[in-house]
């Protein structure tokens, strides 16, 4: 397995001002750090924390990108044009183009096809909801995710890939997976990828964790051997507590 990964989902926060200067002073607090930093940063500020990014260990992404690589799709932005700008990696399938742009996991898997087709790293993110864990569907739902979004995925483009654990239930409502409750979904999720790509790549697939990441929970839930890295959402959006999660992986 790689080094711990840890990455920051910004969602709609940020002008391209305000992350250069969220680079410049987040850089040198974790210029050292053995974990490696992903920055998921609006479309207008790519470019910028790209060059405020160069010379540093911190990688600059996108958080959607569409399936094709040109045409009249008005609003929307292609690997290309992500690439161009400086983005090295996107995040695709997160709780929130799922459930509030309807996105479906047919149109996710052509987006993870796409970013590997142009050089971008895919962050597939999955995870189930309230109601699906209340009724003790959670495996059902990570199965069929997994299943979906990655049947046209080769092996060899999915050593290339970033798993994503987000319950949705989780996300910006403090509640947070218990270090046990997030390691036994992760050894499903490889347990899936394995009969999908088979144990060698399975075994050496990065697995994060994302719901509600603090300074304060890092620790627990990154003693859990599944865990290989966390998606950052709110604690991510200033600099202190997001250096001190990078330290604690």
């Amino acid at each position: 397995m790689k080094n711990s990964i840890v990455i920051a989902n910004w969602k709609m926060y940020k002008t391209p001002s305000e992350t250069i200067s969220f680079i410049q002073e987040l850089a040198p607090l974790v210029d050292k750090s053995s974990a490696e930093i992903f920055l998921a940063v609006p479309f207008t500020s790519i470019a910028a924390a790209y060059e405020a990014a160069k010379d540093t260990n911190i990688l600059i992404g996108a958080q959607n990108m569409n399936d094709a690589t040109e045409g009249a799709f008005t609003g929307e932005i292609a690997a290309v044009m992500l690439k161009e700008a400086g983005a090295e990696f996107v995040l695709l399938g997160h709780s929130e183009r799922r459930t509030l742009f309807h996105e479906t996991d047919p149109l996710i898997n052509r987006k993870v096809k796409k970013a590997l087709e142009d050089d971008l790293i895919p962050v597939l993110c999955v995870g189930e909801s309230s109601k699906e864990r209340d009724e003790g569907k959670t495996e059902e739902v990570l199965q069929r995710q997994l299943e979906a979004d990655l049947s046209t995925v080769t092996e060899e483009e999915a050593s290339k890939m970033i798993i994503a654990y987000e319950p949705i239930w989780a996300i910006g409502t403090g509640k947070t997976a218990t270090p046990a409750m997030a390691a036994k979904a992760h050894g499903f999720i490889r347990k899936c990828l394995s009969k999908i790509f088979g144990k060698k790549i399975a075994d050496k697939f990065p697995i994060l964790y994302g719901g509600s990441v603090k300074p304060d929970n890092i620790a627990s839930l990154m003693q859990e051997e599944e865990i290989n890295g966390v998606l950052v959402g709110g604690a991510s959006l200033q600099v202190k507590p997001f250096s001190d999660i990078i330290q604690s992986c």
